[in-house]
């Protein structure tokens, strides 16, 4: 069909969560308890229904509403939206802003008033190192003409190391928009902003780096739900989208409890 779009619908995991609670979900929702129960459980929204229209995501909506759920309902294509991330390299404190400033000089200033969700997070990446091993190994063949007088010959094997690391990184937004106005990873980043505060650890650095930034937007929304690494068997690329789709949902989450939530991206929150 052409235009067609799966409508996602999310939860956002109750304060309290009992048995009749996940019966319930699981007979609007369609799923067996133990999946139900997943995907009520942790710290940020989860999906737990897909439908093929947003008429019948609102009817599934109101009935999650009506059991005092914070539901979300966005479309497949909204969530997968790319977003070009402006990953800042340094900052600089302004009166009631801060201007961020990326490697290739390019500036994007954030005004107090604009700030409305300061999000930290963790995600796992990944570096391939390629390894040359040189063994020696039996030559049969010059073995043979030399009369049974071992003779080795030099094999090369190579092979790919991957280390894994986990890294911090913190996203700003305003209220316009689930694409993160700027991003400052933990590493790869211009501390000396810090002066006198700053110290050999990036970690503590890092640390020092969000506590100024929620002191200049004291009215943003900090969440620290994504801090969390990913298991070291999680596939890179998996644990990127991963995170990109955790963090629209946080977002979106944010904009529903907080009555911001815009009808004109095609999201109905409640």
């Amino acid at each position: 069909m052409a235009g067609y779009d799966v409508v996602h619908v999310a939860v956002a995991p109750p304060a309290a969560l009992g048995e009749e609670l996940v019966k319930k979900v699981a007979a609007i929702v369609g799923k067996n308890l133990y999946e139900t129960r997943l995907r009520l459980t942790g710290k940020i929204p989860k999906i737990i229904a897909h439908c093929e229209t947003m008429q019948q995501a609102e009817l599934t909506t109101e009935s999650l509403r009506q059991l005092g759920l914070v539901v979300i309902v966005f479309s497949d294509s909204e969530m997968r939206k790319p977003w070009k991330i402006f990953k800042a390299r340094n900052l600089k404190f302004e009166e009631q802003a801060i201007m961020f400033c990326d490697r290739s000089g390019q500036e994007r200033r954030m005004e107090a008033s604009e700030a409305f969700l300061i999000l930290n997070g963790r995600i796992q990446t990944y570096t391939e190192t390629e390894v040359t091993k040189t063994t020696r190994k039996l030559n049969i063949t010059a073995t043979l003409l030399t009369g049974g007088i071992p003779i080795t010959k030099k094999v090369e094997k190579k092979t790919t190391n991957i280390s894994y690391q986990t890294e911090s990184f913190v996203r700003l937004y305003d209220r316009t928009s689930p694409e993160p106005a700027a991003e400052i990873p933990q590493h790869d980043f211009d501390y000396s902003f810090l002066g006198p505060e700053m110290v050999s650890s990036a970690a503590a650095n890092f640390s020092i780096a969000i506590r100024k930034i929620r002191e200049a937007f004291p009215q943003a929304i900090f969440d620290d739900s994504l801090i969390e690494p990913f298991k070291a068997n999680m596939p890179a690329t998996m644990a990127q989208d991963n995170i990109e789709v955790n963090c629209k949902l946080v977002y979106w989450y944010h904009q529903a409890v907080s009555g911001a939530h815009s009808k004109a991206n095609d999201t109905y929150s409640t």
